[in-house]
């Protein structure tokens, strides 16, 4: 079973099996939660970056696993690890122009290279031939853009040699009798040591951090859960370090209400509004550009920028965040795809921009005409009309009579006409009393998804 599998099925439990009455590890009130979560709720778009040794290899960032990797095998990648064109500066002036408020970073991935100055391990960047902190360059980079700064942390480590073999190692055996001597040595109180160590360590050397996501618990046989990790220490020591941090849903603290801030399904458009015990959640989707989180050189399997700028809008219509990744080569460059990518859809952001930040899923009130997707400013009290295909000149807003004052494109300002719904003679009686006509010109506008900004009675 692959890692989205593996959290589909874990989050489905989590959404479906919690008891009636949750239990809480924390004080906070549901008030002191929504503040503490509102610039993460208003920003609705972030840039996850995963990067690491797998760079090297340029086949999946779960090459190390896919194939069976030893540590020996594994070595060539550290040993050849030197990102001479890294510039993180650039990396945050993309992510800025993109349209992106907040970033997240691998510290470490699964395979157990560090991107930080750990005084646990040698096995990290300023032991390569590259020699510096990477975190700190970075965090240093995306701070001066003005850009919210958070660290992916793996629970996962396929390199400590106290972390026990496990169904997703890469040494896993064919025979699952033979895990118990696999494991003989490994001590995974010492691994958590290590685990509580290095958290501590990235929420201590780089000031205030935004956002900390932990990746990822996978209970059952030969899996881990919240034991393994101790995961309500862990959790408890996390706020106590960073009080105001964000933190994800995958430390296995499902049976808390307060055990993750917000849910996280991963490359998985979800069908409506997320809840849990009938309550609507904060949530996140994280997806790809192509297939894989880390640089792969051989994919095409690349989205066009039409679907990433919907993944974004559909994720706000729902009350969600968007959380897209990039795989930056063995050189510290984005690939040119990336680049392209992000460069389109901040063209699209620069100008529609209004219709994401701040915005949440439309009231009931207003039905979505067809082929498009809404999205609704509480503040402003203003209604987003997406055209993810253009109409031909008579559009119909159905049952909203009475309820616009004025209709615009927002990417130019330019007025849209409003009247009652037309028919031609031949087919009798208007219909439609309570509907608007809007009427649009015949060409769509030169953007990749036009925008009607509704303002509102």
């Amino acid at each position: 079973m692959n890692k989205r599998s593996l959290l589909l099925l874990c989050s489905l439990f989590l959404l479906t099996k919690l008891p009636a009455q949750e239990k809480k590890l924390f004080n906070e009130t549901p008030e002191q939660k929504e503040k503490r979560l509102s610039w993460w709720v208003n920003d609705r778009f972030g840039m996850f970056i995963h990067w690491g040794l797998y760079a090297l290899p340029a086949r999946h960032e779960w090459v190390k696993n896919r194939e069976r990797l030893t540590d020996a095998d594994y070595q060539q990648y550290f040993d050849n690890f030197n990102p001479d064109l890294y510039n993180p500066k650039e990396w945050a002036r993309m992510a800025k122009a993109a349209g992106m408020k907040y970033a997240v970073i691998t510290s470490k991935h699964h395979e157990g290279f560090c991107l930080f100055d750990s005084r646990y391990t040698d096995y990290k960047a300023t032991k390569t031939a590259y020699g510096k902190d990477i975190i700190k360059e970075w965090v240093d980079a995306f701070r001066a853009e003005g850009l919210k700064v958070g660290f992916y942390y793996s629970l996962i480590d396929w390199h400590h040699p106290d972390y026990t073999i496990d169904r997703v190692h890469p040494q896993r055996p064919n025979d699952t009798a033979a895990y118990n001597q696999l494991n003989q040595g490994r001590d995974m109180a010492r691994y958590r040591e290590y685990l509580f160590n290095q958290v501590k360590e990235i929420l201590t050397m780089y000031g205030k951090i935004d956002i900390l996501w932990t990746d990822f618990s996978f209970p059952g046989n030969h899996g881990k859960d919240h034991n393994d990790w101790n995961s309500v220490e862990l959790i408890k020591m996390i706020r106590k370090l960073q009080p105001d941090i964000i933190i994800n849903d995958r430390l296995d603290l499902g049976e808390y209400e307060d055990g993750g801030d917000f849910v996280t399904p991963e490359q998985y458009k979800v069908s409506e509004w997320p809840t849990r015990n009938g309550r609507k959640v904060h949530w996140e989707t994280c997806q790809t550009f192509s297939g894989s989180w880390g640089y792969y050189r051989d994919e095409t399997s690349w989205k066009d920028t039409k679907q990433l700028l919907g993944l974004l809008i559909e994720s706000v219509s729902k009350g969600g965040n968007l959380l897209l990744n990039v795989g930056p080569t063995a050189r510290g460059t984005f690939d040119v795809r990336a680049q392209q990518a992000l460069k389109a859809m901040g063209e699209w952001m620069l100008l529609n921009s209004r219709s994401i930040y701040g915005c949440t899923q439309a009231p009931a009130e207003y039905a979505k005409p067809d082929n498009c997707l809404l999205t609704y400013n509480p503040t402003t009290k203003r209604l987003y009309v997406h055209l993810l295909d253009y109409p031909l000149q008579n559009f119909t807003l159905p049952g909203y009579k009475g309820k616009i004052k004025y209709a615009q494109f927002l990417h130019d300002a330019s007025e849209i006409k409003m009247s009652e719904p037309q028919m031609h003679h031949s087919m009798g009686k208007n219909q439609g009393e309570q509907d608007i006509n809007l009427s649009l010109p015949v060409k769509k506008p030169d953007v990749e998804i036009p925008v009607i900004e509704l303002i509102l009675n």
